[in-house]
């Protein structure tokens, strides 16, 4: 007999019984989540793509373990300027001691990105921070006893030992969504906004410990934060990459269309290390150096904002078969370095115009969201050229490039800023962005072709 599509009233005793006939299907009144429930806006709403990708299993884990274990990468250059500048009272020493480490890690990180492809991450990564947290704590002990000079630069070089967190990250990310580009290009964006922001709040953090405890605290606390999260990190074997023997495939260095990538990359290191230089000096000029931190954190500011909306853009022609005249990722890539180099004209223009701080500081938040785009899709080629097996030390090749980079631009910015002036010196981060550019155009230009 068919059942009624209304509900049936009856009396047992003195209780009301309403018997319901109706479908329990979805959407119907016996379904929790029913027509009242798919009303809720709460119900409606999808995970955003960065709550979709830590979802992940196994991703929450060791992304705690990075995040800990990356925050001192902002923390050691600038304590040790502090600690050393604090006890020994000079800043060309100080300088020379933090240039001699990053040297040293131009040369040692490929080294070490190359063991952690060939015996994993774990393996690896462990033993070699111990060794750089034993480099910062003997550089710590040989200010504080007052040991000779030398023994600072022996100490701050074995920091280069120091594993390339990020490189790993990613690596994992790589391994974990593999087929996945939405994703995996979700995961690159916000690989690049854990790194603007690392290096946005160590330094901040490292200037706080040493100024309000004692000088000694920030390499103390960094190197606390490096082992505890590179141990938390290494135990996630779960999500580590396995091991691929190399086989026949060449070195990182040597695969099509990786080295004009490290050229665009050691420009780039160029604008960011001029950058920093040209806007302390300028800060200086203008009587207020001390703000020179905060106005650099606009533009890394900019750049986490900027990464957060394109990691959740949907981008198109970006599979592995797309071609690069429709939308792919050299274009995309080029487009960027455009973008940066036409934005990066703004800080220039408002000091030349203005000469104001406030408004150098509002340019270099809009210069800034430049930045993110342009690596996250600079580090999804570096990946793509990489031959199989190999992917952390390609990426930590882009490393040693933008580090080496960094270093120029620095000496650039620096020189121009003593020598000519603090407002000419904003022309040096507008060329060395202008010539990754025209590197960029020539790499592209013949595969269009």
């Amino acid at each position: 007999m068919p059942q009624p599509n209304r509900p049936m009233f009856t009396t047992t005793a003195d209780a009301l019984v309403i018997v319901d006939f109706s479908p329990r299907g979805p959407g119907g009144p016996g379904d929790p989540g029913g027509p009242r429930a798919s009303r809720s806006p709460r119900c409606r709403r999808a995970p955003g793509p960065y709550r979709r990708l830590l979802a992940t299993p196994g991703a929450r884990a060791f992304t705690i373990g990075n995040l800990l274990a990356r925050l001192p990468m902002g923390m050691f250059s600038v304590s040790a300027v502090i600690m050393i500048a604090g006890t020994r009272g000079s800043y060309a020493l100080a300088g020379a001691v933090t240039a001699t480490g990053l040297g040293a890690t131009a040369v040692v990180a490929p080294w070490t990105a190359r063991l952690v492809d060939r015996h994993g991450q774990a393996k690896i990564a462990v033993p070699a921070t111990a060794l750089a947290a034993l480099g910062s704590l003997a550089l710590l002990l040989c200010v504080r006893l007052g040991a000779p000079a030398w023994t600072l630069f022996v100490s701050y070089a074995a920091t280069a030992t120091t594993p390339n967190l990020g490189g790993m990250s990613r690596a994992r990310w790589a391994h974990l969504l593999h087929g996945d580009e939405s994703s995996l290009h979700v995961a690159n964006s916000f690989e690049q906004v854990v790194d603007e922001a690392c290096f946005m709040l160590g330094p901040v953090l490292a200037a706080f410990l040493c100024t309000a405890f004692f000088p000694e605290a920030g390499t103390l606390t960094g190197v606390v934060l490096l082992v505890t999260g590179v141990l938390v990190f290494s135990a996630q074997r779960s999500t580590e990459p396995p091991v691929r023997g190399y086989g026949p495939s060449k070195a990182p260095f040597r695969a099509p269309g990786v080295p004009p990538l490290l050229a665009v990359c050691l420009a780039m290191g160029a604008v960011f290390g001029s950058m920093e230089v040209v806007t302390i000096a300028f800060a200086d000029a203008q009587g207020h150096r001390s703000a020179a931190g905060i106005v650099l954190a606009l533009q890394a500011g900019g750049s986490c904002a900027a990464g957060l909306v394109y990691g959740a853009t949907r981008r198109t022609g970006s599979g592995p078969g797309s071609g690069p005249g429709s939308g792919s990722v050299e274009d995309r890539y080029v487009w960027c370095i455009a973008a940066m180099t036409t934005l990066l004209t703004l800080p220039l223009l408002a000091a030349s115009l203005t000469g104001s701080l406030p408004v150098v500081a509002a340019a270099l938040l809009i210069a800034g969201m430049a930045t993110a785009p342009t690596m996250v899709t600079g580090m999804t080629l570096i990946q793509r050229r990489t031959p199989p097996g190999r992917l952390n030390e390609g990426m930590t090749l882009a490393v040693t490039g933008l580090l080496g980079g960094i270093a120029c631009g620095s000496a650039a910015g620096g020189w121009t800023a003593e020598h000519v002036s603090p407002v000419a010196a904003y022309g040096v981060p507008v060329t060395a962005a202008a010539a990754a550019l025209m590197t960029a155009l020539t790499w592209t230009r013949p595969r269009r072709t």
